[in-house]
């Protein structure tokens, strides 16, 4: 067991960038396979990157591919997602996950395989 704590949201004009972060309480991020998931005001939740605990496999949604990147700082158990060029369509809560298994090649987008679940965060992106 432990928690997941998503920072980094806030306000952003069209074009601009945000770094989220994602703390876990973890003494290291370990084998687990983190995901970065959205939910947009009546829409479903939307899994738009993962990143595998093997070899750091990283894959993204077709929505932000070549604009958003994955990454894991080990030293200091924290999961990144740096998004650029963001858009209005981009708003929505943004959450971290963890999965337990480290995949290999691969790491799933459905929300249904992650277990642990962080707060979320807000991004606002508006001029």
């Amino acid at each position: 067991q432990f928690d997941l704590a998503e920072s980094g949201g806030g306000l952003v004009q069209p074009g601009g960038s945000l770094r989220l972060s994602c703390k876990t309480t973890r003494a290291t991020l370990g084998t687990y396979t983190y995901g970065w998931f959205r939910q947009a005001p009546g829409k479903e939740r939307e899994g738009i990157s993962c990143i595998s605990g093997h070899e750091s496999f990283a894959m993204y949604g077709d929505s932000v591919k070549g604009r958003f990147t994955i990454s894991r700082d080990e030293a200091n158990s924290v999961v990144y997602l740096r998004m650029n060029n963001l858009k209005p369509e981009d708003t929505a809560v943004y959450y971290c996950a963890a999965d337990w298994r480290p995949y290999v090649n691969s790491c799933p987008l459905n929300m249904g395989t992650y277990y642990f679940w962080g707060q979320g965060t807000q991004v606002t992106v508006s001029s």
